[in-house]
């Protein structure tokens, strides 16, 4: 076995294992394999399709969404987490629409050039929607090619994410990129996963370096480790007479940017300086629901929601540009961040 046959083994076993009805394959346009990447960015595509599928529904194409309020496309990301993520897509086809005349640019520096779009993403965008012959390097990709080169050390590292790009060029066939393209990533996904690799089954075992060292487990290595701190906030929620919560618009940077959750309220500052200092409320008293403990990608946060009453009405709180009444009872709500929207559930059931 040799490099030379990696392609027609993988497509071999592609063409009859490999995923072939996933929506964004129904057509394999450039706008549904670019949102499909995006939203596949550290989320599995069990969790993707629902979001994909609503996504498409309301938004079908590069025109839709640059010409939909940001607060809707905020809304359909809900859940997904890594909002930047929404906010890029959002940016880059408003960038598509007035620089491209809608329609996904054809050059690997242009497609890099638009906003959230890396190397690989780009990379794979042009290759599954184009056929053109360009290397990716997503997660599951990495994870194939470290243990199938004997690549030691975290992808992460430069000098080992160098050596993960040259072998990934190296093994790339002369046709069939979209094939090949969805085939190595299938790979990854379906039997060289992290955990319990089926390596018997796998087309190309005969010359994986980690196979034939016996030491699968052993590749690609782990990041260092390193501690998450835990940061902890308050989350006030004000109700107005009519049962309807405060919600404001976060900052575009920070956690969940862009979105709407009710106000936070961090250890150096109390929920009585909150309300007296921000909107001219005297706090009356509160009530400590559950606290919920949230995880990203480089601290944890401890949230305590805090159901406030105030000794004047609340209703008195006039809505600013970024600040909203939220009916519980309302049909439809805008973009929440997934542990703030449990919380409302939860309060709305009750």
């Amino acid at each position: 076995m040799t490099a030379a046959t990696f392609a027609p083994r993988l497509l071999a076993w592609y063409d009859h294992a490999g995923r072939h009805d996933l929506p964004w394959q129904q057509p394999r346009s450039a706008y549904r394999v670019w949102l499909a990447e995006v939203m596949l960015q550290q989320t599995q595509v069990a969790t993707v399709i629902p979001y994909f599928e609503r996504f498409i529904a309301r938004f079908p194409d590069f025109s839709a969404l640059a010409a939909a309020p940001a607060d809707d496309v905020l809304a359909l990301w809900a859940g997904l987490g890594y909002y930047a993520r929404a906010r890029n897509l959002h940016a880059a086809a408003q960038r598509i629409v007035s620089e491209h005349d809608g329609a996904m640019p054809r050059t690997l520096e242009e497609v890099q050039a638009l906003p959230g779009i890396g190397r690989s993403t780009a990379a794979a965008i042009l290759a599954q929607a184009e056929g053109q012959r360009h290397a990716i390097l997503d997660g599951n990709v990495k994870r194939v090619l470290a243990r199938h080169g004997a690549i030691a050390g975290w992808p992460g590292q430069p000098k080992v994410a160098q050596q993960l790009w040259a072998l990934s060029e190296s093994l790339l066939p002369a046709a069939r990129m979209a094939d090949y393209t969805q085939a190595i990533m299938d790979l990854g996904a379906t039997l060289c996963t992290a955990r319990a690799p089926a390596c018997t089954r796998c087309p190309v075992a005969a010359d994986c370096g980690a196979y034939r060292q016996q030491a699968v487990a052993d590749y690609p290595s782990p990041r260092p480790a390193k501690a998450r701190p835990l940061r902890q906030a308050r989350l006030l929620l004000i109700e107005n007479d009519s049962g309807a919560v405060l919600i404001e618009r976060r900052p575009p940077s920070g956690i969940w940017g862009g979105l709407w959750c009710p106000p936070l309220c961090q250890d150096e500052e109390s929920p009585e300086q909150a309300l007296r200092q921000r909107y001219g409320l005297q706090l009356r008293a509160q009530a400590a629901l559950p606290p919920l403990r949230h995880a990203f990608t480089h601290f944890e946060l401890e949230l305590q929601p805090l159901r406030v009453q105030v000794a004047a009405r609340a209703d008195g709180v006039r809505e600013q540009a970024d600040q909203l009444w939220l009916k519980l009872s309302a049909e439809t709500w805008p973009g929440l961040p997934a542990p703030v929207l449990k919380i409302l559930n939860q309060l709305r059931k009750n």
